[in-house]
């Protein structure tokens, strides 16, 4: 194995144990080292500048910055870089918003480990790494008689503060955790109350439970 041929990954999660266990993972083959890691969002996005990987292994639940703004960002100074997303929530969630954002590919963190490294050789090969259900739900999206969810009218940020809401979270908690104003989450929760014609909070945890997008 040439040093060519080496696939190098940068780590991007804010769990030190996450972290250590993807290191792990990958310290059995081969053709892939752990050439770096990032803590949050500003740290992988500077690695990311700095060329040190192929493929970026991106947590989309970042302490700093929501994982696909990471994502738009890294693709933007450096689009040959593939972008693995990696979550703890359900495919039908963010994987499609992540690939539409310039993501390679979208794997759950509950994935077997042999999935996690062909997904990484796929991504650096070029191609998409999709799973069976992605697959499935993709092909359901392009049906002629599929109306768009109206969830997926949302921005990211507005959909980002609708499963928070739905989680029992309030605007304050939720201002707190993004690192954002009070004013600019109330904004992001009245624009997709009207996106969504919903009334209350209430509805719209109704909403969010009803169509799957909280656990």
């Amino acid at each position: 194995m040439t040093t060519k041929n080496v696939i190098k990954v940068l780590i991007a999660d804010d769990h030190a144990i996450v972290r250590e266990g993807l290191k792990q993972i990958l310290a059995d083959t081969k053709d892939i080292i752990v050439a770096g890691h990032a803590e949050n969002g500003i740290e992988a996005i500077k690695l990311s500048r700095e060329g040190a990987c192929n493929v970026l292994l991106l947590d989309i639940s970042m302490p700093d910055r929501s994982g696909i703004e990471v994502l738009k960002q890294v693709k933007k100074e450096s689009p040959k870089i593939a972008v693995l997303m990696l979550s703890m929530h359900r495919e039908d969630q963010y994987a499609i918003r992540s690939l539409k954002a310039g993501a390679s590919g979208y794997l759950n963190k509950q994935s077997a480990p042999a999935e996690l490294v062909n997904a990484i050789r796929q991504v650096a090969t070029g191609r998409k790494y999709i799973s069976a259900a992605l697959a499935q739900e993709l092909a359901n999206q392009i049906s002629d008689d599929h109306e768009t969810p109206l969830h997926e009218t949302l921005s990211d940020r507005e959909y980002q503060t609708l499963t928070m809401i739905a989680s029992g979270k309030t605007v304050s908690d939720i201002a707190n955790e993004l690192v954002l104003s009070v004013k600019t989450i109330s904004m992001y929760r009245s624009r997709l109350l009207q996106k969504m014609k919903l009334r209350h909070n209430a509805e719209l945890t109704h909403y969010a439970i009803k169509n799957h997008l909280v656990e």
